[in-house]
């Protein structure tokens, strides 16, 4: 069955690659909204959104992965930076302290539009840092298009000291979760 991905995530995209997959990019082009909802709840409907948009858009048959990935610490919700000053910003308030990572994900079924979403947290510990440090990061360019200005799977990794949980989560898809929904839900098997 056709695999369609409905994220411009570069990340994503290579996510799914690494797994030997044969998908195609459909970008959703769904506007992301602000919310009073729970962190879960509104990555999880941002996801829907991204899949059934994309969903209703195709002519034969495939299975549609949407995902949103939101970074939050004290419940506030960080998207990605305008630029190096709210990178900065982002960045001195995460560090030295944990944050959580929530990507919501969901799966549509364009056959019968079979839906199914859920959500994955991860706790992340940046490192206490100097400034020069944090603007060296910042000027390396990996944060500005991610979540809390940073990227876990690049020079960031340098800047994190910890996760606990799902690190393909941080990434931007939780491929555990991805591949058990496929499973039970879809009968799709990856392995």
């Amino acid at each position: 069955m056709k695999i369609v991905l409905a994220s411009k995530s570069p990340r994503r995209r290579e996510l799914l690659s690494n797994l030997g997959l044969d998908f195609e990019v459909i970008e959703s082009n769904v506007e992301e909204f602000s919310s009073e909802k729970h962190p879960s709840r509104y990555v999880m409907d941002l996801s829907f959104n991204k899949a059934m948009s994309v969903a209703k858009k195709l002519k034969e048959e495939a299975i549609v992965i949407g995902a949103d990935t939101i970074v939050v610490i004290e419940d506030k919700v960080l998207g990605k930076p305008k630029d190096r000053d709210e990178a900065f910003i982002m960045l001195k308030n995460l560090q030295g302290r944990v944050h959580t990572v929530y990507t919501g994900i969901t799966i549509v079924r364009t056959k019968d539009f079979k839906c199914v979403s859920d959500f994955e947290e991860t706790k992340v510990w940046i490192k206490k840092l100097e400034d020069k440090e944090i603007f060296n990061y910042i000027d390396t360019g990996e944060g500005y298009d991610k979540a809390g200005a940073y990227a876990i799977q690049g020079f960031g990794a340098l800047i994190v000291e910890k996760i606990e949980g799902d690190y393909f989560n941080v990434v931007g898809l939780p491929i555990s979760k991805l591949f058990d929904i496929l499973k039970r839900e879809f009968d799709v098997r990856l392995l």
